[in-house]
This record gives structure tokens, C-alpha cells and sequence, in this order.
């Protein structure tokens, strides 16, 4: 870890996409980023953990959510509708990453106080730099709030 890169990043990832689960994590080790990545593969099991229910009892909080939208079982707008009406979670920043470049679905998830929406590149080179520019941002630039109670 570098001073550029001070601590480590507890990244939830909402995506039933394999590949991309592994592209993301390999761009955040390319990038030099130590991560502790949750993989949540479907809606429901994205809130279970961030509720610590059933086997994520134990789970900590994530600094940074990356949604994506098409989801099994709960969509992501679902998800982030939920994640943004809890007072536990609202502060938790979520980074839509998704394939769809629909106007409605922009509009819809930042209605839903999406913290930004990035349309997930096609290219393997520009997927990378994208995932090193959100963790950067997010790490090095904005202010994350702490987790406030249990």
C-alpha cells in the first residue's frame, strides 16, 4: 500500500455476472488498491448482508456499494430503494455499475440518490481505468462517513 493508497477498501459488489466479479477485482489489484471484496450474487442476498441477516451475521460495513442493475430475485433499484430508506445505510455510497446506458434507468437510480451511475465500458482496457478512477475517487478524494452504532 502506497501513501496514494492509505487503507484498504471494503468493497460490497452486487453482481451475478462471474466475469465481471473477477474483471473488477483483478482492476483493483492492477490498480494497487488493497480490497476486501463481498460479492453478494443476487438482490436478496445483497441486503441480507448489508442487514447482517443469516450467514452475514458478522458482516462489516462496506465503505462502497457497486451495484449492478439486472439482478436476480430483487433488482438493483430495489436494492438501492432500500439501501437509501434505511437510516443505517443511507450513507453508504452506491456506485451503479451497469450495462444499460437507458436514460430512465440513469434517471430512476439517481431519483433513488444513486451516488453516481457508470455505464460498465466494453472494453477490457477502459473497464480497468474506469474501476481505478471509482476507487480513487472514492478512497482518496471524497470524505466517507464512519459507521455510526452497531
Amino acid at each position: 500500500m502506497t501513501a496514494e493508497h492509505p487503507r484498504t477498501l471494503r468493497l460490497l459488489h452486487v453482481e451475478d455476472n462471474i466475469g465481471d466479479v473477477r474483471l473488477v477485482a483483478e482492476a483493483l489489484k492492477e490498480a494497487g488498491w488493497v480490497h476486501q471484496i463481498v460479492v453478494a450474487c443476487d438482490g436478496v442476498a445483497a441486503l441480507d448482508y448489508l442487514h447482517r441477516r443469516g450467514r452475514y451475521i458478522d458482516a462489516s460495513r462496506p465503505d462502497l456499494i457497486l451495484l449492478d442493475l439486472n439482478l436476480p430475485k430483487k433488482s438493483g433499484l430495489e436494492v438501492l430503494a432500500e439501501i437509501k430508506s434505511d437510516t443505517r445505510l443511507v450513507h453508504i455510497p452506491v456506485v451503479v455499475f451497469t450495462t444499460s446506458s437507458s436514460p430512465l434507468d440513469i434517471s430512476r437510480a439517481y431519483g433513488l440518490h444513486a451516488s453516481c451511475y457508470v455505464t460498465k465500458p466494453a472494453d477490457l482496457d477502459d473497464l480497468f481505468h474506469v474501476i481505478a478512477i471509482i476507487a480513487k475517487f472514492w478512497l482518496n478524494t471524497a470524505e466517507l462517513p464512519q459507521a455510526i452504532g452497531p
